[in-house]
């Protein structure tokens, strides 16, 4: 397989995004009732902010066990 038909499948699934409207039925009911919906931006962004540092851990474990791997090439 080209490096073409292993990184388009993998692009694909890393851009394409679905809106989702997952929330428990009571934080939903809260941020629908408030008229500016300033805390429903303040929610969405704080799991925003909590998403970021699980692919910020992996990423960075990633990078030190490919830099790892590739000392380990160069011996």
């Amino acid at each position: 397989m080209s490096f073409k038909h292993k990184i388009l499948p993998l692009a694909v699934f890393l851009f394409i995004t679905l809106q989702s409207n997952a929330q428990c039925a009571m934080c939903r009911a809260v941020l629908e009732s408030e008229a500016g919906g300033e805390t429903a931006k303040g929610i969405n962004n704080g799991i925003l902010y909590l998403m970021v540092f699980p692919y910020l851990l992996v990423g960075v474990i990633g990078f030190f066990i490919y830099k790892s791997r590739k000392k380990l090439k160069e011996k």
